[in-house]
């Protein structure tokens, strides 16, 4: 079972920053699941709402802000505590930093069609350009957004984001030729497992937390989970691996 890193290490350093990521790759972790948005001038940064005030308290929009506006704010506020400026960062920067990373999973938020239609362009470039076909997959709520990833590129992997049981998970993916079914942990029970390796789905749940809730949810088999901590996920793991060898 894989492990990623949610929004970095949410629990562990301040979510969807540059140094909340680096953290987390110091300590081991080589899977991130992160959020990809578009700003006011055309490019991909990774922040998780739609606003800015959550996390840096400026009263202001991601899509009404340049690039260059948002990586100079300090994005420490309601997140884990850290002693030093945090920086969100560019997506192709954030790649670029973290060279060995096994896999990423991008996120895509629902916003207007017509920002997800240039959001879809940039990133399908991106990926493309950077070689990343084989090291992500492009994970959403938004069947709209999945539909058109794969229209204009049938080779990037993508992944349906179910937050609820019904419409069923695995028929939604199934239908949208999604490589991943990216599952609230909430919703995983042995019945959903059995029914997406059926038709070799790759389960990530998220967001997982407890220690215990990540060894049920190993074994019913899933894939891989998303968590606040990968730290301690990987350590306990780790330890777990070594006792049975």
């Amino acid at each position: 079972m894989k492990i990623y890193g949610h929004r970095g290490a949410k629990g562990e350093a301040p979510e969807n920053t540059l140094e909340g990521f680096l953290h987390a790759y110091k300590q081991g972790t080589r899977r991130f699941e992160l959020d990809v948005q578009l700003t006011a001038d055309g490019q991909l940064v990774v922040i998780h709402d739609a606003t800015l005030d959550r996390t840096t308290g400026l009263n202001a929009k991601v899509k009404d802000c340049t690039l260059n506006e948002i990586s100079k704010l300090d994005a420490r506020t309601n997140t884990a505590n850290w002693g030093t400026p945090c920086h969100m960062p560019a997506l192709d920067h954030l790649v670029k930093t973290l060279p060995n990373t096994e896999h990423w999973q991008f996120e895509v938020k629902t916003d207007s069609k017509t920002r997800l239609n240039i959001l879809c362009n940039r990133l399908i470039e991106f990926i493309q350009t950077e070689k990343l076909k084989d090291k992500c997959v492009v994970t959403s709520s938004n069947t709209w957004f999945l539909k058109e990833i794969k229209r204009r590129d049938q080779s990037i992997e993508t992944g349906f984001v179910a937050e609820y049981r019904i419409p069923n998970p695995v028929n939604t993916a199934r239908k949208l030729s999604c490589n991943y079914l990216c599952l609230n942990y909430s919703l995983c029970t042995q019945t959903v497992v059995e029914e997406a390796k059926k038709i070799n789905l790759h389960i990530s749940c998220w967001t997982v937390n407890s220690i215990h809730d990540m060894q049920i949810l190993k074994d019913k088999g899933i894939d891989s989970l998303i968590t606040d901590f990968p730290t301690s996920a990987l350590t306990y793991f780790d330890k777990q691996s070594l006792l049975t060898s």
